[in-house]
């Protein structure tokens, strides 16, 4: 949409503007189906979108979307309609704000809970330069769940600014919204009771609700109130939409809808996860499941069916989650917290303190870790074993395929102490020959002066090719190993290795990660370390093989260093 259509906008009628809500919702959903997405998220917000965009003035008015990939609608109405088409395609547009892509993004968004603090922290900056527009925090009912979203709120009468926090109730988070705040939601789209509505304002805003999001009617003259009382104070206007919205599969299946894969996936690991963990369950009454308001994304479902009085779906609240998971194992519960790695890093502290420093038996599944493709910056799972590489007390394992990820579940089941596990989304089922805690696989012997050890699914495959490239070129033959364990080292192998040149692969960031580990270990010795992975970068958005290639775990990178010693 051109800037002179968003003018059109301002002044077209409530027909022209339910017409345009059908447009954009179809286009979404077109979109979507071509490049995956977010669609029933997107669905169920075209018409506040749009709203927002009649009733504010773009770009110099701030919205900072929470958690981010409800802003589709707010995309084609700011400019960029006609490269809506590279939606999370490498080099096109993303599924995420994006400030380095459009002056109508503010803030880069992408984990819950950010977007109120950010408002403020904005609206903050906009008072001390004496400047003059709106700010809004778009917040779906999931994030209420998250504790930053109430440090936020604590804030309010501290900073004395003003912002509109527009509250997004769906009802759902990527799983149904539960818990204690979304009680209170419930209450509040009820009868309104006084103690709810005084709960709210007691931090210092005005509440205004509830208002049907998906009836302009209803909704504009809302929105044009809520412009006028955030003269005052802060104001929250209570939305009520329908994830899905319009399209009647995803609104009966919002869940489902949520994400969308464009493409046929190989076998997820997920699967697998809730396969195995309901089979232990059965023979061990210790074993629960946690996990943060993701229980189907994550494969939990079959266990949250078979077992509802030990599995816990605790919200969009991943440090909570990590320090029930260490109560309940300090009592001699035997907790598995399953967690996407990007959402893993929120709970940094709590791994630390809680978990691993009074050494208790948490599982962590950390489920699509390495570079996650099309969700961009904030959903790459890169970091983990980077941060989780120095922890004590923690074992970190990395299957080369869901076989052994299956057998180190079940390993990790008589495991008394911090254990972890990471794994991408989609592999190949493959066989298990058989997994020691700290014990590396030999794949392939070779008397060569080079060996590959590779960690992960992709990585064993990438070295797999180098190994075959290398022989096809110059006749050379390298070692490979199944560098499956982090921590600890295999360290009786590295030891008895007699290769001269030795050469990591991980899909992670090459900086404290596997590479390093065994630099470290190869220190004081006369072996030459060459070390890849990801460089010092935040991965964008696009395919993961690509990403690969780009951003460090190239085969002709590799082979080019490789063939350096090959020759020598």
């Amino acid at each position: 949409m051109t800037d002179r259509e968003i003018g059109k906008l301002k002044t077209a009628s409530i027909s022209q503007l339910n017409t345009l809500c059908e447009q954009l919702r179809n286009t979404i959903y077109e979109t979507v189906s071509v490049c995956g997405g977010h669609l029933s998220s997107n669905l169920g917000t075209v018409e506040l979108t749009v709203a927002l965009h009649r009733v504010f003035d773009f770009p110099k008015d701030k919205i900072v979307f929470d958690v981010g990939h409800q802003c589709y609608t707010h995309k084609l109405l700011s400019g960029r309609a006609e490269k809506f088409h590279t939606l999370r395609k490498e080099g096109g547009i993303s599924g995420f704000p994006k400030r380095s892509e459009s002056e109508y993004d503010c803030y880069d968004t992408g984990h819950a809970g950010t977007a109120i603090s950010a408002a403020l922290g904005i609206a903050k900056a906009r008072d001390l330069k004496r400047e003059d527009f709106s700010v809004i925090a778009l917040v779906g009912d999931g994030s209420f769940q998250n504790g930053l979203i109430y440090e936020a709120l604590n804030s309010l009468t501290i900073l004395h600014t003003n912002i509109l926090i527009l509250l997004n109730d769906n009802g759902m988070s990527i799983s149904p919204t539960v818990g204690g705040a979304h009680e209170v939601l419930e209450e509040l789209k009820g009868e309104k009771p006084l103690e709810d509505i005084a709960l709210f304002e007691r931090f210092g805003l005005r509440y205004m609700g509830t208002v049907n999001g998906n009836d302009l009617e209803e909704l504009l003259p809302a929105l044009e109130r809520a412009k006028v009382a955030l003269k005052e104070q802060t104001v929250l206007l209570h939305v009520v939409t329908r994830k899905g919205h319009g399209y009647p599969f995803a609104e009966t299946a919002p869940m489902e809808t949520h994400g969308v894969n464009p493409k046929g996936a190989q076998k997820e690991y997920s699967t697998a996860l809730g396969e195995e963990l309901t089979a232990l369950a059965k023979k061990n009454e210790k074993i629960v499941a946690v996990t943060a308001a993701m229980t189907d994304s994550l494969g939990l479902r079959p266990f949250f069916d078979t077992f509802p009085t030990r599995a816990f779906d605790v919200g969009i609240c991943e440090e909570h989650a990590s320090v029930l998971s260490a109560g309940l194992a300090a009592q001699g519960m035997k907790p598995y917290y399953a967690i996407y790695s990007t959402f893993l890093q929120r709970a940094f502290d709590e791994i630390i303190h809680d978990v691993c420093g009074q050494d208790l038996p948490v599982t962590f599944c950390i489920d699509r870790a390495g570079a996650t493709g099309a969700d961009g910056e904030t959903h790459q799972g890169i970091f983990d074993l980077s941060y989780l590489s120095f922890v004590p007390n923690l074992t970190v394992a990395i299957p080369k395929n869901i076989a052994e990820f299956r057998e180190m579940l079940r390993l990790s089941a008589t495991f008394d102490h911090p254990f972890a596990i990471r794994y991408p989304r989609e592999g190949a089922e493959g066989v298990s020959n058989g997994v020691e805690i700290g014990k590396f696989e030999v794949l392939h012997s070779s008397t060569s002066d080079i060996v590959l050890l590779a960690a992960g699914e992709r990585c064993i495959e990438l070295a797999n090719a180098v190994r075959e490239e290398l022989f096809s070129r110059c006749g050379f033959d390298c070692a490979l190993v199944n560098a499956r364990f982090l921590k600890p080292l295999d360290r009786d192998l590295l030891s008895s290795l007699p290769q001269r040149v030795i050469v990591t692969l991980e899909d992670s960031a090459v900086c404290g990660g596997l590479g390093d580990s065994i630099a470290r270990f190869y220190r004081n010795s006369s072996k030459t370390v060459l070390t890849f992975g990801y460089d010092e970068v935040f991965l964008p958005h696009g395919e993961v093989p690509s990403l690969m290639e780009k951003y460090g775990l190239g085969k002709e990178k590799i082979l080019k260093e490789i063939l350096k010693y090959a020759r020598g």
